[in-house]
């Protein structure tokens, strides 16, 4: 009699197939997961990191369950974009092995992206009897750093900055261990074998302590910090870093901690504790605090009702934490709500790129910072902090970085290879391989050579990375760009094609890529600035966008824009501006008697000679202006911020604006604006007013050309009040509403949506 393991009836159910799974499958523990759920289920076979992705051979009676299971327990930073199964001939051999990668997986790979240190690193991290107790470095398959410390794929500690530090025999086993946590976790190290601080933590607890300013080595660059309760220290950091008046991110050690200084519902509280951990913009309206701590520093955030926090990421955060407060015993005190909170900025200097090595920060950072902590694992690629703002009904990135970078974006279908060097502010780079683009970590504003410079490695990192050489590379229209010029030296060097994207186009490309969408598309671009056909300042725009071509169908009545560029950092220029519009310039010398060019450019103004615009954050801008909130910025984007802080209850105006063969006019509202004498009734009236124009603007659209679907895009949709109100207004006309969710609203995205337009351009022919 047979036994029941080889009873006929089990015999015909064997079977053997080939499974292939794409997405964020290496670097995250995935092959032991396939290992332990193939061991559950009785499978034979191997698995192994391929150009494919992620190559299964499956032998066994229950394979249906086996790929369910792959599925349904994968590891928490995994992500399964597609699973192909083939089936394939009976095999011999017992047992199922992880095989080693096979050659020219990277040109398949995905590059996993930094996370937040796992619930078990942290035990074990606080836990005496763990011989990883206190590592500033600990780190398995399910969290630590990944991108900031990759110089190439595949995705292999050989391939890691980790390469510097050979594993002692008790990691080693580890890490050659399926069924271990660390099996295959490039970051693994311990104390023996690892990386080293060259400092000590309690010396940096000190020098919080005593109000001084410190720096410190992080995943992808350095931090500068200080006790955000100390006024004087707050403003000293200001002052050395030369910063101007962006506000400050905090760090506190969790969401109890947290919900003392902002409003913390369980989105918000979920954003703060996810993996990436990014900074988290919340509201902050004087929320008094328990206890008696001195309040935090005001000069956090000036003149804002909005305070950046995030979590502790790394070990040595919390290591810091825990030095602060006198090294508790137990685990206790990691969720009790506690008074520490920490200014946490990147340590960079006047727009310049993160300091990542560790000599030029000893230099750099002299006058600044009064203790460093570094340590000796390299940085290889850098990566600023993210930043994401939750308030009721939205949810925006505001910035790219650490924890999402370089975590591809999957396109409706494939197309050339492209690489698009994005804009000049708030610039990144996206390079196409296959049906998806991957998208550099956040370079900021190329203001600086070493900016610039920035810009340029990272565009090389990028295709290195990849493995893969552009078959065309994207670029903004305007010339001046460092970007633009950029795509243009490499593609004289690199004998490539280079298609020149409209940068209110590309805003638009970036919301129908993350959503796949190929059809024709209005697009609502409310942005600050962008050249547009004969090279005028467009920014308040509607289009209709069909892959690589567009067609303006309206704009916001342009604006006075005296004195160029220095208008978008001079709000009351803009204010003079619509003076002049509205016939009212004779107030303009008297009402900004502060500004000594107020004459000057009262003159210039009658002369009919200054530059224009259509962009509404000019319009925000004039608004500002003519409300007395902000005569000039001390950094980008800063009045359109005070309006939102100060708009409670968004009104429309009647007759507010007027709407004309597709131009929205909001003279009516500026008019009203320059006789109103409480800035909070200004805020509301321009909130509400803007929403219901641009509601009638995309409606009427809609209605003449057919199209339902409508992308919501440029830095304007930052604001709670836009990004809540539109989109909920436009649904409510029976229209389909897509908007920024994986990428940022602004600039940010600016590369991604050059690289979808030029894949479908006409002119790449």
């Amino acid at each position: 009699m047979n036994s029941p393991a080889h009873s006929p009836a089990l015999e015909s159910a064997l079977e053997r197939r080939r499974i292939r799974l794409r997405g964020l499958v290496q670097g995250v523990g995935f092959r032991p997961h396939v290992y332990r759920c193939a061991a559950r289920l009785g499978i034979t076979g191997s698995v192994h990191n391929g150009p494919e992705g992620v190559v299964i051979e499956a032998q066994g009676v229950r394979l249906d369950d086996f790929v369910q299971l792959l599925q349904r327990e994968a590891p928490p930073l995994a992500r399964i974009d597609s699973l192909i199964q083939a089936p394939m001939a009976l095999g011999q051999g017992s047992g199922f092995e992880i095989l080693e990668t096979a050659p020219g997986a990277a040109s398949g790979a995905a590059i996993p992206a930094d996370t937040a240190i796992c619930d078990a690193c942290l035990g074990e991290l606080f836990d005496p009897g763990n011989r990883r107790y206190l590592h500033p470095f600990i780190a398995c398959c399910d969290c630590g750093p990944r991108f900031t410390m990759t110089r190439r794929l595949p995705y292999d500690r050989a391939n890691t900055s980790m390469a510097d530090f050979a594993l002692c025999q008790a990691c080693h086993a580890e890490y050659t261990d399926p069924a271990s946590r660390r099996f295959h976790a490039e970051p693994v190290a311990c104390h023996d074998c690892g990386p080293r601080l060259s400092g000590d933590i309690d010396d940096l607890a000190s020098a919080l302590g005593a109000g001084r300013i410190v720096a410190i080595k992080g995943l992808g660059g350095y931090h500068l910090a200080c006790n955000a309760r100390d006024h004087t220290a707050v403003e000293n950091l200001r002052q050395r870093k030369l910063r101007d008046g962006k506000p400050f991110a905090v760090m506190v050690l969790n969401t109890a901690s947290a919900a003392r200084h902002v409003q913390l519902d369980a989105t918000a509280a979920a954003a703060l504790a996810s993996p990436e951990r990014p900074v988290v913009v919340l509201p902050a309206p004087g929320l008094p605090e328990t206890g008696d701590p001195p309040p935090l520093s005001p000069a956090l955030s000036p003149g804002l009702d909005t305070l950046g926090l995030m979590l502790p990421y790394t070990a040595i955060h919390y290591l810091l934490f825990y030095a602060l407060l006198g090294k508790p015993p137990g685990r206790q005190w990691l969720d009790e709500a506690n008074e520490l909170v920490l200014v946490m900025t990147s340590a960079n200097i006047s727009g310049d790129p993160l300091l990542i090595d560790a000599g030029e920060a000893q230099r750099r950072l002299a006058g600044i910072a009064d203790l460093v902590l570094h340590h000796d694992r390299e940085i290889a690629a850098r990566a600023d902090d993210s930043v994401l703002r939750v308030t009721p009904g939205a949810s925006t990135i505001i910035r790219r970085a650490r924890g999402y970078t370089p975590h591809a974006i999957s396109l409706a279908k494939d197309g050339p290879r492209v690489l698009a060097l994005g804009a000049h502010l708030k610039s990144t780079v996206a390079m196409t391989r296959g049906d998806l683009a991957y998208i550099s970590q956040h370079v900021g504003d190329l203001d600086t050579p070493a900016a610039v410079a920035f810009h340029a490695e990272t565009a090389a990192a990028l295709q290195a990375m990849l493995q893969a050489r552009p078959q065309l590379l994207a670029c903004d229209w305007n010339n001046d760009f460092a970007s633009t010029r950029l795509a243009e030296r490499l593609g004289a060097s690199l004998d490539l094609p280079l298609v020149r994207v409209q940068h209110h186009h590309a805003h638009a490309g970036a919301v129908l890529a993350e959503h796949g969408r190929e059809a024709p598309a209005l697009a609502v671009t409310l942005d600050g600035h962008g050249t547009g056909s004969n090279g005028e300042s467009w920014g308040g725009e509607l289009l209709l966008v069909d892959g690589g071509s567009f067609e303006r169908l309206g704009h916001f009545a342009p604006l006075a824009l005296p004195g160029g560029d220095a208008a978008a950092r001079e709000p009351w220029r803009m204010a003079a501006g619509v003076l002049q519009q509205l016939g009212r310039g004779d107030e303009i010398a008297v009402r900004f008697a502060s500004q000594p060019l107020a004459p000057a450019l009262a003159q210039l103004l009658a002369t009919g000679a200054a530059p224009v615009t259509t962009a509404a954050g000019r319009l925000f801008d004039a608004a500002a202006g003519l409300l007395g909130v902000c005569d000039r910025a001390s950094f980008e984007g800063e009045p359109p911020m005070r309006l939102e802080g100060l708009a409670r209850q968004p009104l429309a105006l009647r007759n507010g604006y007027t709407l004309a063969a597709g131009v929205l006019d909001f003279s009516p509202l500026l008019a009203r604006l320059a006789d109103c004498r409480e800035p909070a009734l200004g805020a509301d009236w321009l909130h509400g007013t803007l929403v219901e124009a641009v509601t009638e603007w995309v409606a009427a659209a809609a209605l003449l050309s057919g199209v339902d679907t409508v992308a919501l895009c440029g830095g304007c949709f930052l604001n709670a009040h836009l990004a809540r109100e539109i989109p909920a207004r436009l649904q409510q006309r029976g229209l389909q509403v897509l908007a920024a969710t994986a990428m940022p609203p602004n600039d940010g995205a600016i590369s991604l949506g050059q690289a979808w337009v030029a894949q479908r351009s006409p002119r790449q022919h």
